[in-house]
């Protein structure tokens, strides 16, 4: 059980409406200090109001949000000293440089002026803009404003970090750099609170994953236990004989949760809750005559897990 100390993120109940519309509706949730937690939802789930909520940009309707212990109402100044915020589009000015850009960032937080050009010049470095820090902004390509939001949302080091799809838009390329350079900020002590659509994205970065649907949380554990929520992992064996096939689906059947299906090539594939049995199995094939010349485990993807908890959401509404 986390301690609020463990905590960089605690909310009970959080609500929050527009008329009659309820954009968050009684989400609990504990982000621990020092990893990254994604939130994951379908477009209108409410994901950007509740982190607009946690950063202070709005307030509650009711129930609690800490962070690092902070209430973001009643100590909202306190709150605010200790975030960044990347949102979705850039927050710069597309009529200065890049350069100019993080100098004022920089003032904005206190630095004075040999300070914030230091801090400039060194994230510029960091995310690889340095060769184009005296290029006007409205001549940078998407990946380029990508970057440059998030040196900005930087510039005063905050322990939590908050990255609302920070990374729609963006190249392949890009987006991998902009992920090691995620992971090395939480390397250093960083939290950070991501929402995105690509649940690769979510897969790869983050240490725990929530999933909101509708205004509420449906779903919460690591990538791992998302998706064996939804369904067993699958063995996949690839025979070298694939004459013996049936033999080995047989054989594999009484080991498993489920019948072992042959697909062509000598791959027989079975649900399975553990691997516990999977000693027994390949002796029992050895025993039978079924040399194996290839075992995976393939589990559930995320893709799968998301489909899956947001159609139960969507069939609970209904009901």
């Amino acid at each position: 059980m986390s301690t609020e100390s463990d905590l960089a993120i605690a909310t009970a109940g959080l609500t929050k409406s527009f008329g009659s519309f309820r954009a968050v509706d009684g989400i609990d949730l504990q982000v621990p200090a020092g990893s990254v937690y994604a939130v994951l939802g379908p477009n209108g789930a409410g994901k950007t109001t509740f982190v607009r909520m946690i950063a202070t940009l709005l307030r509650p309707d009711s129930g609690t949000a800490k962070v690092f212990g902070y209430d973001v109402v009643e100590e909202a100044t306190a709150v605010r000293s200790l975030i960044g915020l990347t949102g979705q589009y850039a927050s710069v000015d597309d009529d200065m440089t890049a350069q100019e850009n993080l100098v004022v960032f920089g003032k904005l937080h206190g630095l004075g002026r040999k300070a914030a050009q230091l801090k400039a010049s060194t994230l510029l470095g960091e995310f690889g803009l340095d060769d184009v820090a005296d290029r006007p902004l409205k001549k940078f390509s998407g990946g380029m404003r990508r970057r440059l939001d998030l040196a900005a949302s930087l510039v005063a080091a905050p322990p939590l970090l908050f990255l609302d799809e920070p990374t729609t838009g963006l190249d392949p390329r890009t987006r991998a750099q902009l992920w090691d350079r995620l992971r090395a900020l939480v390397a250093e002590g960083t939290t950070i609170l991501l929402t995105t659509q690509y649940l690769d994205e979510a897969d790869q970065l983050a240490d725990r994953i929530a999933v909101v649907d509708r205004g509420s949380l449906v779903a919460e554990g690591t990538a791992d236990e998302l998706k064996s929520a939804v369904g067993a992992q699958l063995l996949v064996f690839t025979l070298t004989d694939e004459a013996l096939a049936a033999t080995a689906a047989a054989v594999i059947s009484r080991f498993t949760t489920g019948d072992a299906v042959i697909s062509p090539g000598g791959i027989v594939a079975s649900p399975v809750d553990d691997l516990d049995a999977l000693p027994e199995m390949l002796l029992a094939l050895r025993s039978d005559g079924v040399a194996i010349r290839e075992v995976n485990v393939k589990k559930p993807s995320l893709d799968e897990v998301f489909f899956a908890i947001t159609s139960q959401s969507a069939r609970g509404e209904a009901a």
